[in-house]
């Protein structure tokens, strides 16, 4: 099988990059990671020309290329079905794909008001869109939880792409100092334990004491 690259932005607050990251991560293969930091003149020159969209991230499979963090995650669980991308049952893979859709395409005042910014210690937000935003993340995580905390700390239970798809969001409500109740709190501890997460922060970190 040919070699994964994985194409990314810098890893302090790119969000997409992040998503298709730890669930490449997961699977175990062996990939090169190319970065391509888009706060730089150089980095947006890679990536425009890597890239048909010349947004990140990019898997490049040998001579195949598949861009959009849910695109590579469904190309990923198709070629590695046993590490549990998504999960075994029908009706909670179709949970997963919805709150993972939902995340893909909604929540913009959280993108607008709380970007990802692992280094940064940010004051919390409190505008009414954030907030009707947040409550609806935790309605998402609490129902999920429920269901599963028999199995484990993870969304259904063991971890999944939706866990990887809501990373970003736990590392904003960790910069942003977001109140969590003890459900959600809990879960929100399981991924910033999550050593595939431990290392793209500890990454994050040593990115921007080298710029």
């Amino acid at each position: 099988m040919p070699a994964f690259t994985l194409l990314i932005g810098q890893k302090n607050n790119s969000t997409w990059s992040l998503r298709a990251w730890l669930a490449l991560r997961q699977t175990g293969a062996d990939f090169h990671e190319e970065v391509a930091p888009l706060n730089s003149l150089a980095g947006r020159f890679v990536v425009a020309n890597r890239s048909p969209t010349r947004l990140v991230p990019v898997l490049i499979h040998g001579d195949f290329l598949v861009w959009d963090s849910l695109a590579i995650i469904e190309y990923l669980a198709e070629l590695y079905q046993s590490k549990g991308l998504w999960p075994d049952l029908a009706n909670e893979r179709a949970q997963a794909r919805s709150i993972c859709a939902e995340m893909h395409s909604g929540f913009p005042a959280i993108r607008s008001a709380m970007p990802m910014d692992i280094q940064a210690d940010a004051q919390e937000v409190s505008a009414e869109g954030v907030v009707h935003e947040i409550e609806r993340i935790c309605v998402i995580w609490r129902e999920l939880l429920q269901k599963s905390e028999r199995r484990g700390p993870y969304l259904f239970g063991s971890w999944s792409a939706a866990d990887a798809y809501f990373a970003p969001v736990v590392s904003r409500f960790e910069t942003y100092r977001v109140d969590l109740d003890n459900v959600c709190r809990s879960y929100a501890d399981a991924v910033l334990a999550w050593p595939s997460f431990i290392e793209w922060r500890a990454d994050a970190v040593n990115e921007a004491s080298t710029e």
